[in-house]
């Protein structure tokens, strides 16, 4: 490391080799501590912020696309193409929530009352109308606990197909915003969301994600 002219830190000089040189002495040295039973200084070295951040990316490289197919088929293409086993009330909820990136509040679900309607009715073409407008009026219930079960079965079913980090990536999960008013009081929208990737979802349907 040198500095220039401008008294700014040159890093691509030739004491400092590529990057690659450098990768390549960083897995040497962790290998080397690794064998001496040394983890503890390899951690210590890393830091646990930059881990968790290299885990998070490990993760999503191994995410797979979530096929939607015409028929409302759900499938991990680069998991075997195993279909994921949900009910039309379960794909209607989750399609919602593939729809809105941006996060839904539960007690805010009445707002998307006719958009659940319309993907139920997608979901379950053979259900009875008048059965599928009795369970939306449940699930936009601010005071009924059908959401939560729905989402609870939903969790259940990618947790059973893959490790428990990367299925936080499909399932419907929380996310608190925080925000300021004028007055300087700190509040906060407790919203639902699914944090996979929407380049890694492949919609045959003609709802719109």
């Amino acid at each position: 490391m040198s500095e220039n002219a401008n008294g700014n830190t040159n890093t691509n000089d030739s004491t400092s080799g590529t990057l690659e040189q450098v990768a390549s002495q960083l897995q040497q040295l962790a290998k080397k501590l690794h064998q001496a039973q040394r983890n503890d200084l390899i951690l210590k070295a890393v830091g646990i912020p930059l881990i968790e951040e290299l885990l998070l990316e490990a993760t999503k490289a191994k995410l797979s696309r979530l096929l939607i197919t015409r028929d409302y088929r759900f499938v991990l293409i680069d998991y075997g193409q195993r279909e994921v086993e949900l009910q039309p009330v379960h794909k209607a909820v989750y399609l919602l929530f593939l729809a809105h990136p941006e996060g839904i509040e539960f007690k805010h679900l009445h707002d998307y009352r006719d958009e659940l309607t319309h993907l139920y009715m997608a979901t379950a073409k053979t259900m009875d109308k008048e059965k599928i407008l009795q369970s939306v009026g449940h699930l936009t219930d601010p005071l009924d606990n059908a959401i939560n079960e729905k989402c609870s079965r939903i969790k259940n079913v990618f947790r059973s197909m893959m490790d428990d980090y990367s299925a936080s990536y499909y399932i419907i999960s929380s996310h608190n915003r925080r925000h300021f008013s004028h007055s300087e009081r700190i509040w906060y929208e407790r919203l639902k969301i699914i944090n996979l990737p929407r380049h890694l979802v492949i919609n045959q349907t003609d709802a719109v994600l």
